[in-house]
């Protein structure tokens, strides 16, 4: 009698298919779970998450007054389109001295005004208000207004984007993710 290697059976067959095509389904399915997952350590290195971006020449912004300005986000997609140009206030506080605040409110996110009559900025969702240097005058916020790091070079005002605003910060601070998150 000689000893030969046993067919295998077709109930085996259909049992190893299944677990190779269950494996092969758990695998595709464990991708975007593992890029979510590692997305804060991908975003860290792009480059230009963190940069200095040029607002135009500080002609542009008078002494004394509060101007709109907006700048393009320098970590875009093609996709991004007009989501990508972002605004922010500009104060000339005595002509060397700049604030520059995201216009976002500190409550919930919505778009500020600046309003020159009362000197204020107002935001039309639930009546907050903000004196013109970005502290709270009343209404729902709890703090002032998000402020948002500058620099003067060549003329030009400078301004530091990356991190997104929230309520957590400081007022008058950068906002800045710890090393871990």
């Amino acid at each position: 009698m000689t000893n030969s290697p046993e067919r295998p059976s077709r109930r085996g067959i259909f049992l190893k298919l299944g677990l190779l095509l269950n494996g092969a389904v758990g695998l595709l399915l464990a991708i975007p779970v593992v890029r979510y997952l590692f997305s804060p350590v991908a975003r860290d290195r792009k480059p230009g998450y963190l940069a200095w971006v040029s607002l135009g020449g500080v002609e542009n912004f008078p002494a004394g007054q509060t101007r709109l300005a907006t700048y393009r986000n320098p970590v875009v997609t093609p996709s991004d389109g007009e989501t990508a140009s972002i605004p922010c206030w500009v104060r000339n506080v005595d002509g060397q001295k700049f604030q520059v605040f995201a216009i976002n409110c500190a409550h919930l996110g919505c778009p500020v005004r600046w309003f020159p009559q009362s000197n204020l900025f107002m935001c039309p969702c639930h009546g907050g208000a903000y004196y013109a240097d970005g502290s709270r005058a009343s209404g729902p916020p709890e703090r002032g207004m998000f402020e948002q790091r500058y620099k003067l070079e060549g003329g030009n005002l400078f301004i530091e984007v990356g991190d997104m605003p929230t309520p957590g910060a400081v007022a008058g601070l950068s906002v800045r993710r710890p090393p871990w998150a």
